[in-house]
């Protein structure tokens, strides 16, 4: 029996075929390789490959292989968004809980706004508090990138050698490798919103 002949005609595409034929078709158009020549390097004909990127038909495990390796993917990419199950954090507004990091000895609040714990790299949401209690400190510095959004107060954030006045609406997106953090608290209270990704 040809791979072909092993392939399956459900009646109407379910989830799973959708999503292979999604991946499928952009891989494709992201390599700039056309179907045919899809089908040429997967020994498949120009009509399966059309099955295939409609979801008009259900492949085997054979087939996706040789069409992550035509296209030069990790067969799992071809599932990539087939999981029904998505993971969410919600917190409502004045919640989240208090964490503490470097900044909490010098009288600064970090409120975690949630992570994705399934992440290999999330992003770390949280709403930062500086009050009168608050004191400027040796500069922090981390793997990855930061960006953060004035919400109330001013202040001067310093980032390597260069310094930001920040105002409400104001935001900065900065490399974390380079020293960084508030130097000159203008008008307290300040608030900003400090989304990591390492």
């Amino acid at each position: 029996m040809t791979t072909e002949e092993a392939e399956g005609t459900p009646s109407a595409p379910g989830s799973l075929e959708l999503v292979i034929a999604g991946q499928v078709k952009r891989y494709r158009s992201e390599a700039g390789i056309s179907a045919a020549e899809l089908a040429s390097r997967t020994g498949l004909s120009k009509a399966m490959v059309s099955k295939i990127e409609s979801a008009s038909t259900s492949c085997s495990l054979t087939t996706v292989q040789r069409l992550a390796q035509a296209l030069d993917v990790p067969v799992t990419a071809l599932f990539k968004g087939a999981d029904t199950e998505r993971e969410a954090t919600f917190t409502k507004a004045g919640e989240g809980s208090v964490t503490v990091r470097t900044g909490t000895r010098h009288g600064h609040e970090y409120r975690s706004l949630g992570t994705l714990q399934r992440r290999e790299n999330p992003i770390e949401p949280s709403l930062v508090t500086l009050t009168s209690a608050s004191d400027v400190f040796p500069l922090f510095q981390h793997s990855g990138t930061e960006f953060i959004y004035m919400l109330e107060g001013r202040m001067v954030y310093g980032h390597g050698s260069y310094e930001y006045e920040l105002a409400p609406g104001d935001s900065l997106v900065f490399e974390g490798e380079g020293p960084h953090g508030p130097l000159r608290l203008l008008e307290l209270p300040i608030r900003f919103l400090a989304v990591a990704a390492r």
